[in-house]
């Protein structure tokens, strides 16, 4: 979950991890190939589930299943 910016509140995945920084997708307006970067601060990790990457990439429905699903679990509105 991002903890700040304009973006503060909103739920992501993160698809890769670089040093200080993480490479977020939510499968809406970030897309598996139009990540955003964040600084690591800047990103609270709520749940931890490890996921493989696919040959073919990550898949936006497959981002967004996994998000509804933390939603649906009653952790967080949205």
């Amino acid at each position: 979950m991002s903890k700040a910016g304009h973006d503060k509140g909103t739920i992501y995945v993160i698809i890769r991890e670089e040093d200080e920084y993480v490479y977020v997708a939510d499968g809406r307006i970030r897309t598996a190939d139009r990540y955003k970067k964040k600084n690591k601060k800047h990103v609270q990790i709520i749940k931890k589930k490890q996921l493989t990457e696919p040959e073919s990439g990550f898949d936006d429905l497959a981002i967004r299943k996994i998000i509804k699903e933390y939603q649906e679990e009653g952790n967080v509105k949205g």
